[in-house]
């Protein structure tokens, strides 16, 4: 198991950028694959990007393919979300989640309390 904390969420204008931080507790860290989840008001919460434990493995959801980069530093315990050109859509509570061994869109274990992105158009 590993313990999750999300960072750097916060009001922007549309058209901006934004990076969200995870910090995971535990020394197995380099083992996990890492996601990001978001929820916007009534709706489900929905897979924005995942990264494999090495970091040379990324998928994204379709609606930020292009906008937004996952990225890892397994050294720091830490995973990233730099999130650009930012739409009133990407307004949400944003996760970071944990899964073992492969890299999915689903099946993650181990979430933080979310932070909230909020974008004005």
């Amino acid at each position: 198991q590993v313990q999750l904390v999300e960072s750097g969420g916060g009001l922007v204008q549309a058209g901006d950028s934004l990076r969200l931080s995870c910090a995971a507790s535990g020394r197995t860290f380099s083992t996990y694959v890492m996601g990001w989840f978001r929820q916007a008001p009534g709706k489900e919460r929905e897979f924005v990007a995942g990264i494999g434990w090495s970091g040379g493995s990324t998928l994204y959801a379709d609606s930020v393919k292009g906008r937004f980069t996952i990225s890892r530093d397994n050294a720091k315990n830490a995973v990233y979300l730099q999130m650009s050109s930012l739409k009133p859509e990407d307004t949400a509570v944003y996760y970071c989640a944990a899964r073992r061994w492969v890299l999915s869109s689903s099946g993650y274990e181990d979430w933080g309390q979310g932070t909230q992105v909020t974008v004005s158009s």
